[in-house]
């Protein structure tokens, strides 16, 4: 084959319209190779080749990854792709930008595609390097530079690995204290309201004895028996009182217990009211019960409404440890698919019990929920950890006090999870590092600044969402959207640690845009 037709046949398959040979003088004044000498520069000639694309594609995303590219003259776009879109991640005309295959080099241990889209707006010529061919000379002519490129690369990749399991155990650790908090309250009340149960039957086993010995009629003891069974149905309607309401109502029932002769009377008449019997109520036990009987009588029915509401409280303690452990099991989604259909107003309660003891008294929260909202196919879990990030930067940011807004909305064919918090705002001019790894705004030692890298990579990689920032004091909202429909999740594992990628909406920190 001769070299035209190795030539024609070379822009055949890479799309190429004009495919001609180099000169060396041309590729010496790119920054990328004005340092070679001219057996280098003549080796490139002869191994590569000079491509011109009109306006269109030159490589997409996906593809293998055949060729190392350098720009010459024209105009070139990179693109990612994010869910169904293509987003613009840098544009430029500089001579000599690089991109496409230019990790070769290390072998199989870089990614074989294109990890970017790259297309040109303008009839655009480059200087194209096979793969193979560009690794050759890499390892060739700078092999002490290619160990420390290796070094820097992996050295990162597994920074970033250590540092993001710190971040989840991190995570976990406080989830976990903060659990723990939120349990201990409802378990040392059903603790006490169990032991004070017990003493409560015991006395009524014995009030029961006295009564049993006593000589009272048939009717009288039916007639009290009644009352009893009335007393266990006022406690379950029992009205709440105000402070003031419940003083005027202890008072009266005080006063009539004492005027009957009953013992202690300001320490039943709170027990009594709390349980919704008024002197109305009592009358109707001096109906049937004679005064010398009267203090037996009642303290056996206190015991009885008394034996209720620490019932009722054990209930209500139980209910909260269940809840609880509830909402623990569906933050942590143990028992349930990786991938699943849920509904995220499930997966932010949750995330809003888990995170109950950090976020404190002192911030509101507001939930605007769009409760029409279909159920979504999700990594329930992975989302979860996104609500954590962003739920924990806003409690931050407001220094525990002020109004945390979450909204869901229904926009622009997706699911919108909005996070608005009144802290004092991020500053303009870092607003788009704010997803960078280990990019933080905290003080030292209080973040690693991988919560939103780590959100971003959920969202935007494993769910092909979308996620961005508005900010100015006194009002930040991070956005987050998410595709209604299955986006092939078998098919987009979160990025590894250590892979770049851009931001959405903005130009990032793409491993293949332009060099400087």
């Amino acid at each position: 084959m001769t070299e035209t037709s190795a030539n024609e046949s070379s822009a055949n398959e890479t799309g190429a319209t004009e495919t001609t040979t180099c000169d060396p003088a041309e590729l010496k004044t790119l920054f990328l190779f004005e340092k070679l000498n001219d057996d280098q520069l003549g080796w490139l000639c002869r191994e590569g080749r000079i491509e011109t694309y009109q306006p269109g594609p030159v490589y997409t995303e996906g593809d293998p990854a055949t060729c190392f590219y350098v720009l010459l003259e024209g105009t070139l776009v990179m693109y990612r792709r994010v869910g169904a879109d293509d987003i613009e991640v840098n544009r430029t005309s500089n001579r000599g930008v690089y991109a496409g295959a230019f990790q070769s080099y290390l072998g199989e241990r870089a990614a074989k595609t294109y990890n970017s889209s790259l297309r040109v707006t303008v009839p655009s010529r480059f200087f194209v390097l096979g793969a193979e061919c560009f690794a050759e000379m890499m390892t060739t002519w700078f092999p002490m530079a290619v160990h420390l490129l290796e070094g820097a690369f992996f050295g990162v990749s597994a920074t970033q690995r250590a540092i993001s399991q710190r971040e989840r155990l991190l995570a976990l650790g406080s989830l976990s204290a903060g659990l723990t908090h939120e349990l201990n309250n409802p378990a040392a009340a059903a603790v006490r309201a169990t032991s004070s149960l017990r003493d409560r039957v015991a006395g009524m086993r014995h009030k029961l004895t006295k009564i049993s010995k006593h000589p009272y009629q048939g009717d009288v003891l039916e007639g009290l028996m009644e009352l009893q069974e009335r007393a266990v149905e006022r406690v379950a309607k029992a009205p709440v009182l105000g402070p003031m309401e419940a003083s005027d109502a202890e008072d009266a029932v005080a006063d009539w217990l004492d005027g009957y002769g009953v013992s202690g009377p300001y320490d039943l008449a709170p027990t009594l009211v709390q349980a919704g019997l008024d002197t109305a109520w009592l009358d109707q036990v001096a109906d049937i019960v004679e005064a010398d009987d009267m203090d037996g009588a009642i303290r056996w029915l206190t015991y009885t409404v008394e034996t209720e509401l620490l019932m009722n409280e054990i209930q209500d303690s139980t209910g909260r440890i269940m809840h609880l452990v509830g909402a623990a099991k569906q933050y942590s989604q143990l028992d349930r698919a990786p991938y699943q259909e849920v509904d995220v107003h499930d997966l932010l309660d949750s995330t809003l019990v888990m995170l109950a003891a950090k976020i404190g008294p002192d911030i509101t929260i507001v939930k605007d929920y769009d409760r029409t909202l279909p159920t979504i196919p999700a990594y329930a879990a992975e989302l979860n950890q996104v609500w954590t990030n962003l739920i924990d930067n806003a409690v931050s940011a407001m220094d525990h006090h002020g109004t945390l807004t979450i909204r869901t909305a229904h926009d622009r064919d997706q699911l919108l999870v909005e996070f608005g918090d009144t802290g004092s705002g991020i500053p303009k001019e870092i607003q788009g590092r704010i997803f960078d790894p280990f990019f933080t705004t905290k003080p030292v030692g209080e973040g690693t600044g991988l919560g939103l890298d780590i959100s971003w990579r959920i969202v935007v990689k494993k769910h092909h969402g979308e996620i961005n920032l508005t900010s100015e004091p006194g009002d930040t909202k991070f956005k987050v959207w998410l595709p209604l429909t299955a986006q092939n999740p078998d098919d987009s594992p979160v990025a590894a640690p250590g892979e770049s990628r851009p931001e959405t909406g903005r130009p990032g920190d793409n491993q293949e845009q332009e060099s400087t």
